[in-house]
């Protein structure tokens, strides 16, 4: 007989399979990120009513499957479905990014209960609140840290050099390295990104205040437009494939 685990998760993801299942992915608190096979989603009444939408909070009861990638889901019942949040278009699409970066910086498998109560917090505050990129930046920086992709902003990465010793140097971001360079460690490398001074110093005061979703740091357009293209590439080179949420929000964000 096969026991069931119980853990509150997160839905990520979800797609039809056959006429009447569904395979849903869930982050989860105690189980890392899993993939299971809803049986008769499509149809049930009891075990899954409104339960397998993205973003839901939900008590998820599984079972392993031997030989098998994807468990089986006994059941999903609802704790929170964010109703401020699912009503409004454009936190819609935030939430959207984040589940599917959360989900890009993931394995499966890797349990990481700070992942799961980061997430859970960030879309809290996105249904209590209104949308920023300020608060997009700070979610974002501490999901890198929490998953071991923290860039590296004190110094250069490939000779060691601090930003504040003192001399003038033009810094240069690079998503292979993972962290800035100086100038002349830049020179050899083909993929970097320029990075102003202000923007620079910005993000690294940003990437420190670790324990608040939004900044209460005044930030211009254009570092803050900074800021998150240079974001926006590093997470993608992590990922290693399109983030198809962020088009997207370029249509609804508010500095």
């Amino acid at each position: 007989m096969r026991f069931s685990l119980v853990t509150p998760a997160i839905v990520l993801r979800t797609r039809p399979y056959g006429e009447s299942d569904r395979i849903v992915s869930f982050l989860t608190e105690n189980h890392g990120k899993i993939t299971g096979i809803a049986k008769g989603a499509k149809r049930s009444r009891k075990r899954f009513v409104n339960s397998l939408e993205p973003f839901s909070l939900v008590n998820l009861r599984f079972q392993d499957r031997p030989h098998s990638n994807l468990v089986f889901i006994v059941a999903a019942d609802l704790l929170l479905e964010f109703k401020n949040l699912v009503s409004c278009l454009e936190k819609i699409v935030f939430a959207s990014y984040m589940v599917e970066i959360t989900d890009g910086l993931v394995g499966d498998g890797e349990e990481n209960p700070l992942v799961f109560h980061h997430l859970k917090k960030g879309l809290n505050f996105l249904a209590d609140n209104g949308t920023s990129l300020s608060f997009l930046t700070s979610f974002e920086l501490k999901l890198l840290r929490l998953t071991g992709y923290q860039p590296v902003l004190m110094g250069c990465k490939r000779c060691g050099r601090k930003r504040h010793d003192g001399l003038p140097v033009r810094w240069h971001f690079s998503p292979p390295e993972g962290g800035i360079l100086c100038e002349r460690c830049s020179r050899s490398t083909r993929e970097i990104l320029p990075l102003g001074a202000a923007a620079l110093a910005a993000l690294a005061d940003l990437q420190q205040e670790t324990e608040e979703l939004l900044s209460s740091a005044f930030l211009s357009p254009s570092v803050l437009q900074e800021i998150r293209f240079i974001l926006l590439r590093f997470i993608q080179f992590q990922i290693d494939r399109e983030i198809k949420s962020a088009p997207f929000l370029s249509k609804f964000c508010t500095l």
